[in-house]
């Protein structure tokens, strides 16, 4: 599994049939001079003659692509065209396709023979109806520049739906609220293994506040900022990188925000308390479109570690079924049912596993392609 980014590589080698982790690393600060990789392709011939110490045969690469655009609602077999449509979709991702193109073109001229899958983080969110991925602006416009909800963190979310559903007894039938919190963050609302609704939008930005990025903002802010003198770059970097808890407080680690909200720092305060009502908020708003809910899934470096943030933002839905267990909310660790056992509506912690998911979905991909 490959996740190429900007700056870095990350990569795992898996043997589905344990599953087991048999290589794993990643490669940082890729193009700075005391790194000593100059380019992705350097960084790749490097995972490359790690990996090719580990016994055995390649049977495929999976690459995390970000955006799939409204090409593709599953992953696939990666020839010169799915590289176009990847392409045709950077103006969605402008930070995070170019990355994934270039993990793609080295590893395709390094393992020529070997299959190669894109496996898209909107894929699963493109199970949503029109009611929900539907913006209400101009038809034509917004057909003409792609704008609709594609949502993200799909790889994730499909991992943790499906696990908390075990859990509850209902592998096929559960409606699962998927709470994906780190520091980006999302909501999802699943219902028998088909997402329904998502909180992030054509871009990440959209939804939950997160470490920097803002989530919902009215629209008119913006042309605010801009008749104010700020340019249109201007305003997308802050919202994308000044916004959120550290625009909010000066800090996005939700471990230094609550440190200091405990202390009594106000700005800390107020930011722990906005994050935590928008989250809410979407539970609330999931819950009506779902109908019935039969677990609330918490996932991500906030949603699996914070004991703090899970009462917080399920304190005062008792009427709605949701009862949290204390003692198992702040005492036990891992993937567990944290709710009391009459619950009616149980709550899951769930540790994300997205590498082990693309490793699956790439070898559906293969398997269909050449079942021998």
């Amino acid at each position: 599994m490959i996740n190429s980014g900007s700056s870095s590589v990350k990569y795992q080698l898996i043997d589905l049939d344990g599953p087991v982790r048999l290589k794993a690393g990643k490669i940082e600060r890729i193009g700075e001079p005391e790194s000593g990789v100059h380019d992705h392709e350097a960084a790749l011939k490097r995972v490359a003659e790690e990996v090719s110490r580990v016994p055995g045969e390649m049977r495929a690469v999976g690459h995390r692509v970000v955006h799939g655009g409204p090409s593709y609602t599953e992953p696939a077999l990666i020839d010169d065209d799915v590289v176009k449509q990847i392409e045709a979709a950077v103006p969605l991702a402008p930070l995070h396709n170019p990355a994934n193109l270039a993990g793609i073109e080295v590893t395709r001229r390094l393992w020529p023979e070997v299959p190669q899958v894109a496996v898209f983080d909107t894929a699963f969110h493109s199970t949503i109806p029109p009611a929900a991925h539907t913006y209400a602006i101009d038809d034509e416009v917004a057909r003409r520049f792609g704008v609709r909800r594609y949502g993200f963190h799909g790889t994730s979310t499909a991992y943790v739906s499906r696990l908390a559903a075990e859990m509850v007894g209902k592998p096929a039938t559960a409606n699962v609220i998927v709470l994906h919190l780190g520091n980006g963050a999302s909501a999802s609302a699943i219902s028998a293994g088909r997402c329904v609704d998502t909180s992030m939008g054509m871009t990440p930005l959209e939804g939950l506040v997160m470490g920097t990025r803002s989530g919902d903002i009215d629209p008119a802010v913006v042309f605010q900022l801009i008749r104010g003198g700020m340019s249109p770059e201007d305003v997308e970097e802050m919202l994308v990188h000044r916004s959120g808890l550290l625009g909010l407080c000066g800090d996005n680690d939700m471990r230094t925000v609550m440190e200091r909200r405990a202390s009594g720092d106000e700005r800390a305060t107020l930011a722990y308390d906005v994050y935590c009502h928008r989250l809410k908020k979407y539970i609330g708003a999931y819950c009506a479109v779902l109908g019935t809910v039969d677990v609330i899934a918490f996932t991500g470096g906030v949603g699996e570690n914070s004991a703090q943030v899970r009462r917080r933002v399920l304190t005062g839905l008792e009427p709605m079924g949701v009862r949290l267990d204390p003692f198992r909310n702040v005492s036990c660790t891992g993937t567990r049912l944290v709710s009391t056992d009459e619950s009616r509506v149980a709550v899951a912690v769930v540790a994300t596993d997205e590498e082990l998911e693309i490793a699956r979905e790439t070898f559906t991909v293969i398997s269909r392609t050449n079942p021998e």
